[in-house]
């Protein structure tokens, strides 16, 4: 079936690699017209290289943004409309999660975590909110955590902000239907990375494949499927809510955890 995106224009934010690469991948497969952005210009770069080699005529746009800049996302935003025309989709994927307990967050690290939630998704939003108003089938969809429902006291700081996020998710979804712009998020679970590749790379037991080793992880952690999620697995997930086929959903969260969520 297809996510009937032919034609229209999606952003992702942080889409040089994981999550947002894969998503850009998908949206550029189904005819899309896609543009993103990443704060690490070589990185961007090598992604744009990878879209470009297995779709040689892909209609993209690539650009240098630090998201919680907000001139820097004015001019992504405006540089995206010159390039490719006004905006169907925004996909908010930007973001990392901090270990920490409470008894080690400092102050300053609790407003980092604030602003990197927050203002990820904020940012971008007002940048773009004109564009979407303009198109028939707009919509809006944030990476978010299992963690704004299912907090972990190692990432004390990190899960409140997800939760807080996830309000304003919902809030921004009954706001925003008087402009006909949908607003949804996932929330994830644990998902292959950068990050775990290089734990793998250190890993004690130089025996253990890849697949060995997460689904190790899984199984400890108590995944019920055993194995962590891989990037296109969420990234189908963003794609179908940003696309018409979820035309009646705003205002919804669907867990990509692996059955990992513990609550109803």
């Amino acid at each position: 079936m297809s996510f009937q995106v032919e034609g229209k224009v999606a952003v992702v934010t942080g889409g040089s690699s994981g999550i947002g690469l894969a998503a850009v991948e998908i949206l550029v497969a189904e005819g899309a017209k896609v543009a993103w952005c990443g704060r690490d210009e070589e990185r961007l770069n090598a992604s744009k290289h990878y879209i470009l080699e297995k779709f040689p005529h892909a209609n993209i746009f690539t650009k240098a943004c630090n998201v919680l800049k907000k001139e820097e996302v004015q001019q992504f935003a405006k540089d995206v409309k010159l390039n490719l025309g006004n905006v169907d989709m925004l996909i908010n994927n930007a973001g990392q999660g901090r270990v920490s307990s409470f008894e080690n967050t400092q102050d300053e690290d609790w407003m980092k975590e604030i602003e990197l939630k927050y203002f990820s998704v904020l940012h971008p939003v007002r940048a773009f909110l004109d564009d979407l108003k303009q198109s028939a089938n707009a919509s809006i969809t944030n990476v978010n955590s299992l963690l704004a429902l299912q907090p972990e006291p190692h990432m004390i700081a990190t899960s409140s902000a997800r939760a807080a996020l996830l309000n304003l998710t919902h809030s921004l979804a009954h706001e925003f239907t008087q402009y006909g712009v949908r607003v949804n998020s996932i929330l994830l679970g644990m998902v292959e990375s950068a990050q775990w590749k290089r734990r793998y790379e250190t890993r004690s037991d130089l025996n253990l494949s890849w697949e060995e080793w997460t689904g190790n992880i899984a199984k400890n952690r108590g995944i019920p499927m055993q194995r962590l999620g891989r990037p296109e697995e969420p990234a189908r997930a963003l794609v179908f809510l940003a696309s018409p086929l979820a035309s009646y959903t705003t205002g919804s969260a669907i867990d990509v955890s692996g059955g990992f969520n513990k609550h109803l």
